[in-house]
């Protein structure tokens, strides 16, 4: 099989943004005196979007839809301020664009990251190298939901049996699963190599680089 497109999840794939995200979710929680949390405990809290974080920050006392909604307003002003300001690509992902770009392959972000902070994510730390960027701007459709990956496969004219998608977490590999796209998990990101797996990952790959292998 020849793939013609790769789309890439964004937190824990392509950057590491745990530190702004814990920052300003720590922010909102002390500034409500509610215990914070550590960048470890807040790892686990990513990967369904902002909301779904917030709910997990807060205290199981606090966990209804009024407080919800007013932290998760709370945190988006905190985050929208500094969303660039810890995040990087991890080690290798600049090589592994660059390599792709030259090779012509499509490549893509789908996230499910408010759609606000992602695009200006990548247009602030990784520009120029997606055709397209898409973040969550409808909840029904957050991934595992195949839509937006399929809206992807649809504009570019590309097969989905044509894509990999890349993540790193389960609800990634159930996404590419969902979309009928090649699942593959990355060892670096925010959750183990056995929830990958356990999801449906067809390959787990140690370095970026090693993706060149799987597209070849």
């Amino acid at each position: 099989m020849k793939y013609k497109a790769i789309i890439f999840d964004l937190d824990g794939t392509l950057i590491n943004s745990l530190y702004d995200i814990a920052d300003a979710m720590n922010v909102v929680l002390k500034n409500l005196n509610y215990p914070t949390h550590s960048y470890e405990k807040h790892q686990s809290f990513i990967g369904s979007g902002i909301r779904s974080l917030v709910e997990k920050a807060l205290p199981l006392d606090q966990q209804n839809e009024q407080q919800i909604e007013t932290c998760y307003k709370a945190m988006v002003e905190v985050y929208s301020n500094n969303c660039t300001t810890k995040t990087k690509p991890y080690q290798g992902i600049i090589e592994l664009l660059d390599e792709l770009i030259s090779r012509d392959v499509k490549l893509c972000v789908l996230s499910n990251k408010a759609d606000e902070f992602t695009k200006k994510i990548v247009a602030t730390i990784l520009p120029t190298y997606f055709c397209a960027v898409h973040g969550l701007t409808i909840e029904a459709y957050k991934k595992p939901h195949p839509f937006g990956a399929l809206e992807i496969s649809k504009n570019l004219k590309i097969k989905t049996q044509e894509i990999i998608y890349v993540g790193d977490t389960g609800i990634d590999m159930q996404t590419a699963k969902n979309a009928n796209m090649l699942a593959v998990g990355v060892s670096w990101g925010y959750r183990p190599k056995e929830e990958l797996i356990a999801e449906g990952a067809k390959h787990v790959i140690q370095n970026p680089l090693d993706l060149i292998d799987i597209l070849s």
